[in-house]
């Protein structure tokens, strides 16, 4: 069951999404506001899907994931992704710090992201028999109606990297 909403962000002014975009977190919120207004692009629904999906990719000041992976494993050796937990031991054995095995699976983390916000506009080289379908992400409004879709959604992975660097290496 759906939440009830008096009124959506389609209903606030340039200077209101500016405000929310800024409450959440976005950098340059009065840039998505204005692209959202004036363009019509669905920059708040974009940017809510892109905040979320970096939820999923690890936090770069947060290694606890390392040794929970090791524990994991070695407790449940046969278990779906043991074996990144056993790839992490044997790295950390060899004298690899956290910080490094933290970029790097963010790194692949982050382009798969990527990988996927692109599939979801263009479905690549299907064969021909399938060659018709695709697929995207879509805004709904409160009743499950579509509003439109967020398209081109690759092109903000970067612009809402958490950290502000856009994936370049730390300083």
């Amino acid at each position: 069951m759906g939440r009830k909403k008096k009124d959506g962000p389609n209903d606030l002014s340039e200077e209101q999404l500016a405000r929310l975009f800024g409450q959440l977190g976005a950098s340059e919120p009065e840039s998505w506001a204005a692209s959202q207004i004036n363009e019509g692009i669905p920059q708040l629904a974009r940017f809510l899907f892109l905040r979320q999906a970096w939820r999923g990719v690890v936090d770069e000041n947060n290694p606890s994931w390392i040794e929970a992976a090791i524990q994991e494993a070695d407790h449940h050796p046969d278990r779906p992704y043991a074996a990144v937990g056993h790839a992490l031991k044997k790295l950390k054995a060899l004298g690899a710090h956290d910080s490094d095995l933290v970029d790097l699976v963010r790194g692949m983390q982050a382009e798969l992201l990527f990988s996927l916000c692109y599939l979801l506009g263009d479905p690549g080289d299907l064969e021909e028999e399938v060659a018709a379908i695709s697929w995207a992400l879509v805004q709904l409004d409160a009743s499950g109606n579509i509003i439109g879709s967020i398209d081109a959604l690759h092109e903000s992975v970067l612009k809402t990297d958490p950290t502000g660097r856009e994936m370049r290496p730390r300083g």
